[in-house]
């Protein structure tokens, strides 16, 4: 997979779990992909200070980003 197919298949799990977020507030940002393994991105508005983004991270957006690109091993939030 090409880095351009990589972000590609990144943004279209950021825009999957999107409409989630902004149901409450919320967004989410991709920030860099590094080494084609590693994914940051950026919670935005109401996810910033939610005391769950930790947990949403991990169960809805680092799964749904592995289910487009498997090869991904880890996403971390950026402030």
């Amino acid at each position: 997979m090409t880095n351009e197919e990589l972000t590609l298949n990144i943004e279209k799990a950021l825009e999957e779990i999107r409409p989630f977020l902004n149901s409450d507030g919320g967004d989410i940002s991709l920030v860099s992909i590094d080494n084609e393994k590693h994914v940051k991105v950026r919670f935005e508005g109401a996810c910033t200070g939610c005391s769950v983004n930790q947990m949403t991270l991990k169960a809805g957006v680092e799964t749904t980003i592995k289910k487009y690109a498997p090869q991904i091993e880890t996403v971390e939030n950026v402030m």
